[in-house]
């Protein structure tokens, strides 16, 4: 037989129920759940209508509860206990854990973006465990999408109902040549000028590879493209080799090889920049964890990334 509770059972009433018991009156009840005297009262007197008995006994002015009162009260600690597991243990199956936090981030913001971001949010939320994935902005944006990370640190995606982003910094590209070549010493490089030249990139998928598509779009030619990577940090190496070319964005300037020069493209590719931007599931966007994290960043990014 299927089991019916009326609907004048609810967690709350059974929360102002348990703040009666254990302070013994209306008034600190109220302060407990931060509500009115009047809420609780009524809460109490439903819950009389909604078990068909008297729960408590009037003194004079105050409440007396009644053994049915305490009888209930036992049950509603079990209940609200197991609602509290269940939620948890719900989260946990969908990926959600309230101590751990899995941050997705590109290749190029470990560098200096993610290490403050992680040790301020440690500040803020030391209970906090937090896992880094890396990996391009078309793997973060699924592995978001799938539940597989709780947010990312990459280029902001393409405009998505499901998806929040959070713009954090914007980010210019540099031509990259090997420190020695005639490039480096130029003020701005035209990539129009670089037709014959060999080129390295990094692979489809990543946001400076989009970025790299697009100037070469501007400049209306196909680089000859000699070799393609999957990480930022091997491609300036390559630079550094001598093996080809490259489009970077300047939030790596700092800790690339020193055989590697950062020179400025001409103002037709003013355009190539990139947007950097906190980016999680609309559906969390109250999740204590994440807004922490968006708090962080949003910090972070006013005292420069």
């Amino acid at each position: 037989m299927r089991i019916r509770i009326g609907e004048e059972i609810t967690f709350r009433k059974l929360e102002a129920l348990l703040a009666f018991m254990e302070s013994g009156n209306l008034a600190k009840a109220a302060e407990i759940l931060e509500t009115s005297t009047v809420s609780v009262h009524r809460a109490l007197h439903s819950l009389e209508e909604g078990t068909s008995c008297a729960l408590f006994r009037h003194e004079g002015r105050n409440l007396i509860p009644t053994d049915a009162a305490h009888v209930l009260a036992d049950t509603a600690r079990e209940v609200l206990k197991a609602m509290a597991d269940g939620i948890r243990a719900t989260r946990e199956a969908a990926g959600y854990l309230a101590d751990r936090l899995k941050i997705g981030s590109l290749y190029s913001l470990t560098a200096h973006t993610v290490p403050r971001i992680v040790i301020d949010l440690k500040a803020r939320r030391p209970e906090l465990h937090t896992e880094l994935v890396l990996g391009s902005n078309a793997d973060l944006l699924q592995m978001l999408k799938q539940g597989s990370i709780d947010a990312t640190l990459m280029a902001t995606p393409e405009p998505d109902p499901e998806i929040e982003s959070i713009p954090l910094f914007e980010d210019e590209i540099f031509f990259a040549a090997p420190a020695d070549s005639p490039y480096a010493a130029m003020p701005a490089v035209d990539l129009r000028t670089c037709r014959d030249e060999p080129f390295v990139s990094l692979s489809e998928g990543f946001a400076t590879s989009r970025g790299f598509v697009e100037a070469f779009r501007i400049a209306d030619f196909q680089p000859k493209l000699v070799m393609k990577v999957g990480d930022i940090f091997s491609l300036m190496n390559l630079v550094g080799g001598g093996v080809g070319y490259t489009l970077l964005p300047g939030r790596v300037k700092g800790v690339s090889p020193r055989n590697v020069a950062f020179v400025p493209l001409t103002a037709d590719y003013d355009n190539i920049r990139q947007t950097i931007a906190l980016s999680f599931l609309r559906r969390r966007e109250r999740d204590p964890n994440l807004l922490a994290l968006a708090a962080v960043c949003r910090m972070a990014m006013r005292q420069g990334q």
